[in-house]
């Protein structure tokens, strides 16, 4: 038995659970982590808890893509929309939609307003990729004071050692680490 505890006030974080970062190839298979991602979003509705879906997109011109000397630079044009589009069953109406256009969910966005605003102190996060958009959001958010926890069965990257070295180094001293099951008996606590 897992001694995981939320906050009472805690969001779900799901980030670029999108069409075109579904299609990567991923150390855990992106259809097992999207199912998981769905259990907890309608884990979360079903509590009336905000859950937050995050993605990826650029303007059609590509002028806001990030840009810098880097050994591996991102893109150089914009994806087309279907690109950012969620898969069938993820999304519902009263989610919150968050547009980022760097690796972070914070930077340059409203989250952390739209979270403040409904007196979130908690994120539970997941999405693809651990190293890096994961990992972004969840610097950030440990930053802002939110209580966090990781959903290591709803959360993958492309780079396996990535995915774990996260998992080991980063996360534990960022928030803690549960699973899906774990994360939803949390709720009911």
């Amino acid at each position: 038995m897992s001694d995981l505890s939320l906050d009472r006030h805690t969001a779900l974080v799901l980030i670029d659970l999108q069409q075109g970062i579904l299609g990567l190839p991923t150390a855990t298979p992106a259809d097992r982590v999207l199912a998981q991602g769905i259990r907890l979003a309608e884990a979360f509705r079903a509590r009336r808890l905000p859950v937050v879906l995050v993605r990826v997109a650029w303007s059609p011109d590509g002028g806001d893509l990030p840009r810098g000397r880097t050994e591996r630079p991102g893109p150089t044009a914009a994806p087309p929309a279907e690109f950012s589009a969620f898969p069938p069953g993820l999304a519902d109406d009263g989610d919150i939609v968050v547009t980022k256009r760097h690796w972070g969910a914070f930077t340059g966005t409203e989250l952390d307003l739209q979270l403040r605003r409904r007196g979130v102190t908690g994120i539970v996060l997941g999405g693809i990729s651990t190293s890096i958009g994961v990992e972004s959001t969840a610097r950030s958010a440990w930053e802002h004071s939110y209580e966090l926890t990781f959903a290591e069965d709803a959360t993958t990257d492309t780079d396996a050692d990535s995915h774990a070295h996260t998992f080991g180094k980063i996360f534990p001293r960022l928030g803690r680490i549960g699973t899906t099951d774990e994360i939803i008996a949390a709720l009911d606590a």
